[in-house]
C-alpha cells in the first residue's frame, strides 16, 4: 500500500513537472500578416528562454478561435473589432475607439474565457481608402476629411473597389455620408470578389483611370506601390488592430509573455506593418525571416 502510495505521487509529481514544461504553443491566422506578427511571437518568446511550439498559419479566424477555447493553441494574433463579432456587439460604437475597443475585447473575453489580450500595435487593419503617392503629395491628401473635401470641391478620383465595399451601408456609404462626398457610378471601378491586391494595383498601374483603392489599413501592397492610406480621422470604421491573445493559465506560468511581447507590439505602426507585410506579400521573402530581420533591428534578437 506505501509503495503504491509512493509511485502515485511520483507519478504525480512527474505530471506536474511536465506540464510545467509544456510548449506555448504559438499559432496564427492563414494570412501573411497572420505569417509575420506569428513568427514575430515564437521569435520573440524564444529569446527570452520560452519553450515554443509552432502552429503557424492554421487557419482562418474561426479555424483558429476555436483551437484557443479549445486548449489546442495558446497564443496567436487577433483583431480588435473581431472581438465585436464574436461577443455580437458588431452594432456597438464601441469598436471604432481604438482605447475603448481594446478595453472591451479584454473584458469581455477575460470574463467568458480566462483569455487575456495583450498590447495592441497602433495599426488599424479595417477597410480604408488609398490614393497614389503623387496625387496625396499634390493635393495634401493624408486624412478622409482631406479627401472627402478635396473630391467634393472637384477632385478627379477614380475608386478601384469590390461590390461589398461600394455597396455595403457601413463602408463607402457611410464613409460619403461622414465626410461629405459622393462617388458617381463612372467614378467607381467594381472589381469582382474582395482582393484588396487586385484593387491596389490597378490603382498602382492606372489601369483604367484608376487613382485610388480599396484597401486594409496594413496591406503589405499599400507601401510597396507607394499609395497612401487616407486615416479615418473621424471612426466610420471599426478599429482593428493586432493583439496577441493568451489563454490565462498560460500566461499565469510564463508572466513573461507580457513583458516581452507588449514593447514589441507597441512598436508595430502601420507604416511598419505597411512595409514588413509588403516584404512578404510583394517581395515574396519567408515571413520568418522578415520577422527575425526586424526583431533584430529593433534589439530583441542580436
Amino acid at each position: 500500500m506505501k509503495t503504491e502510495f509512493i509511485l502515485a505521487a511520483a507519478g504525480f509529481t512527474m505530471a506536474l513537472a511536465s506540464a510545467a514544461q509544456a510548449d506555448i504553443v504559438v499559432s496564427s491566422k492563414i494570412d501573411t500578416e497572420g505569417g509575420l506578427l506569428g513568427n514575430v511571437i515564437a521569435l520573440a518568446l524564444e529569446d527570452a528562454g520560452l519553450p515554443v511550439e509552432r502552429r503557424l498559419q492554421l487557419g482562418g479566424t474561426q479555424v483558429v478561435r476555436e483551437a484557443q477555447l479549445a486548449g489546442q493553441i495558446d497564443i496567436y494574433p487577433e483583431y480588435t473589432g473581431n472581438a465585436a463579432y464574436f461577443f455580437n456587439e458588431a452594432d456597438s460604437d464601441v469598436w471604432k475607439n481604438a482605447e475603448a475597443a481594446h478595453a472591451r475585447a479584454a473584458e469581455l473575453d477575460a470574463a467568458a474565457n480566462g483569455l487575456t489580450w495583450l498590447q495592441s500595435a497602433p495599426a488599424n487593419n479595417t477597410w480604408a481608402i488609398a490614393v497614389i503617392g503623387s496625387l496625396a503629395e499634390a493635393n495634401n491628401l493624408r486624412t478622409m476629411t482631406d479627401f472627402g473635401a478635396w473630391v467634393a470641391g472637384g477632385g478627379q478620383v477614380k475608386l478601384a473597389a469590390s461590390t461589398e465595399f461600394v455597396s455595403s451601408p457601413a463602408v463607402l456609404p457611410a464613409m460619403q455620408e461622414a465626410y461629405g462626398f459622393v462617388l458617381t457610378p463612372d467614378q467607381t471601378v467594381v472589381l469582382s470578389g474582395g482582393d484588396t491586391a487586385a484593387t491596389i494595383q490597378a490603382a498602382a498601374r492606372g489601369t483604367s483611370g484608376v487613382n485610388a483603392a480599396m484597401a486594409y489599413g496594413t496591406d503589405g501592397g499599400v507601401g510597396a506601390t507607394g499609395l497612401v492610406v487616407m486615416a479615418d480621422d473621424k471612426g466610420v470604421q471599426p478599429v482593428y488592430e493586432p493583439t496577441p491573445v493568451v489563454r490565462d493559465a498560460v500566461l499565469a506560468e510564463y508572466p513573461t509573455i507580457a513583458e516581452v511581447l507588449n514593447p514589441i507590439f507597441a512598436g508595430l505602426d502601420m507604416a511598419t506593418l505597411q512595409n514588413l507585410n509588403g516584404r512578404i506579400q510583394v517581395g515574396g521573402e519567408p515571413a520568418e525571416a522578415v520577422a527575425r530581420d526586424y526583431l533584430t533591428g529593433i534589439g530583441v534578437l542580436d
